[in-house]
């Protein structure tokens, strides 16, 4: 995939407005570069004065080491997948207060999220396919969410849930994401016609293009999405 300069900026820009980062936070870089996790590991911190804390990745699937590592360093926020944060919850580690934890790129269940903030962290559940850069939604998890909703596009995008017809779904009726704004990548490397079948005309805005997710959603009575599945299967 194909990411040009301006959604990347794009992204780091509202990453640090919300979930936010300050100088000082010090970061657990714990994602491996064969993701596009790392662009908010690596880069945003650098943005935002804060310090960065390398985790090899032979630590990040040891819950004992990582959890060691985190603590010696005196991590205050993470991004990880459920898999890396339930390897952390099965080993008894305990979430320092303060912690913010982002958590995506798999289904986040919601016992999950609510252990984190039953410790005291700030969870922030999010979305995204890397063709639109990262994550496309932010979702600060509240006691009430199961399921988790996957909130609100980042700045400069939109979120659209459209039939078959490419018309939109009213709330409650379920369609498929599509995302356009911002941060849409060039497409995919050496690929025109995969290339061209997800990402597609805008039909509103001529020049314009959609990608076209893949994913089942609904709007839900609140504003927020709700994940239904997958439309290919």
């Amino acid at each position: 995939v194909a990411l040009p300069h301006r959604p990347v900026v794009n992204f780091l820009l509202t990453m640090r407005s919300e979930p936010g980062m300050a100088p000082g936070d010090v970061v657990a870089a714990a994602n491996t570069v064969s993701c596009d996790m790392p662009v908010l590991d690596l880069y945003l911190p650098l943005l935002c004065g804060a310090r960065i804390e390398m985790v090899p990745l032979d630590e990040v699937t040891d819950g004992e080491r990582l959890s060691e590592r985190l603590a010696a360093a005196g991590v205050g926020y993470l991004q990880g997948t459920p898999t890396t944060w339930r390897v952390l919850q099965e080993v008894g580690w305990t979430p320092p207060p303060g912690l913010v934890a982002l958590a995506g790129a798999e289904k986040v269940p919601a016992d999950l999220a609510h252990w984190l903030t039953g410790h005291g962290a700030t969870v922030w559940h999010m979305y995204g396919p890397t063709e639109t850069t990262v994550w496309s939604t932010v979702h600060q998890v509240r006691p009430e969410d199961d399921p988790l909703p996957l909130g609100h596009p980042v700045g400069n995008t939109e979120l659209l849930v459209l039939d078959p017809s490419m018309r939109r779904t009213p709330i409650g009726v379920p369609g498929e994401l599509y995302i356009g704004g911002d941060g849409l990548a060039q497409g995919y490397l050496h690929r025109p016609e995969l290339t061209a079948e997800k990402f597609v005309d805008d039909p509103r805005r001529p020049g314009e293009r959609l990608y076209r997710t893949g994913d089942l959603v609904r709007y839900r009575a609140d504003g927020t999405l709700e994940f239904l599945g997958r439309t290919d299967f």
